[in-house]
């Protein structure tokens, strides 16, 4: 039977792990119920659950879970000591707790974003939160921990996604994620588009710019000085006699 357990455990473990993204090391919420009960047939909840899940997990509690068990008295007093072991998640109830059952329902919210495994022996609690998808539950039964199957708000979760009616947290999660990491801005694309249809429509630029370039260009210093070269010469050519004067032009007679 201890087989059959784990085994029908992984495959839950697993649906959990595909389809609403939980990761190692898994995260448990527990209230004093589930401690004492786990006191009561001599579990050992630190060495027993990472056997039962296969893999590494973190014990949590609340405040208010811890404040219940200290108003309950003495009976109790065992529990706490285990409760009192684990890590203590904050609630938003720190100045004026609830009970445990309903701060574990407000840390779990609609979705389960922080993917919590809630161990409990409340019947009450555990109605609560079959209504949220995405939320594995822990009991204890014949000295056993048992995982319980997913909930049918969570199947129906789960089938609505693969039908594309609904996109996971998960999904949502990475498509920000891509969006950050590209810059992309759903407002900043449609403003690009609009200015680019604006740009078409107006004339090209660098046209303009070709045809004030070609009327202003000032001529090529080269050719002034090859003009005064040419000059130079002409005024070189002019006779001198032996004097060193300049002989007149010859006189034509018709």
């Amino acid at each position: 039977m201890g087989l059959k357990r784990q085994k029908q455990a992984k495959k839950t473990t697993s649906f959990y792990k595909y389809n609403f993204s939980f990761r190692e090391p898994f995260q448990i919420l527990f209230d004093g119920t589930f401690c004492q009960a786990a006191l009561t047939n001599k579990i050992q909840i630190k060495e027993q659950m990472p056997k039962y899940l296969m893999g590494e997990v973190q014990l949590c509690t609340t405040n208010c879970a811890l404040k219940e068990l200290e108003t309950l008295g003495k009976d109790l007093y065992g529990a706490k000591l285990i409760l009192q072991r684990f890590q203590t998640r904050r609630c938003p109830h720190f100045k004026d707790p609830v009970p445990a059952s309903d701060c574990l329902l407000s840390m779990l919210g609609e979705t389960n974003p922080h993917n919590y495994f809630v161990a409990t022996q409340d019947r009450s609690l555990t109605e609560g939160l079959k209504k949220i998808p995405g939320v594995p539950l822990l009991y204890i039964i014949l000295n056993t921990i048992v995982l319980d199957k997913p909930s049918q708000t969570s199947l129906n979760h789960v089938r609505a996604v693969q039908l594309g009616e609904l996109v996971s947290s998960a999904q949502q999660q990475s498509i920000r994620s891509l969006k950050e990491e590209q810059g992309i801005d759903q407002k900043d694309g449609e403003r690009r588009g609009k200015n680019r249809k604006r740009k078409r429509s107006n004339p090209n630029p660098l046209s303009c710019l070709k045809k004030k370039k070609k009327g202003g260009l000032p001529p090529p210093p080269k050719k002034k000085t090859e003009e005064g070269e040419k000059k130079k010469r002409v005024r070189n050519k002019k006779p001198r006699t032996e004097g060193g004067g300049v002989s007149a032009p010859a006189v034509t007679h018709a």
